[in-house]
């Protein structure tokens, strides 16, 4: 299952320390999720950064729920 949102991240070895970001710009994954859990608001983050697109946004939880969907193994 792809989505087409996700094409709008990108890694890129030498940009933010080839972390995961927004359309190629040094707006990394992790500074939107990080604003999203302070607080601000979608309308917040647009009007601080011209750049992005609301697309960016759910791009970003969308990446993030997909990194943590994984099976998790315990010992008995």
């Amino acid at each position: 299952m792809t989505s087409d949102r996700l094409y709008r991240i990108t890694i890129e070895p030498g940009k933010c320390g080839g972390q995961p970001c927004i359309r190629g710009l040094r707006m990394r994954v992790t500074d939107i999720l990080e604003l999203l859990s302070a607080g601000a608001s979608f309308e917040e983050i647009l009007a601080d950064y011209p750049l992005l697109e609301r697309d960016d946004l759910f791009a970003a939880l969308e990446y993030a729920a997909r990194q943590t969907d994984h099976i998790v193994l315990r010992a008995s």
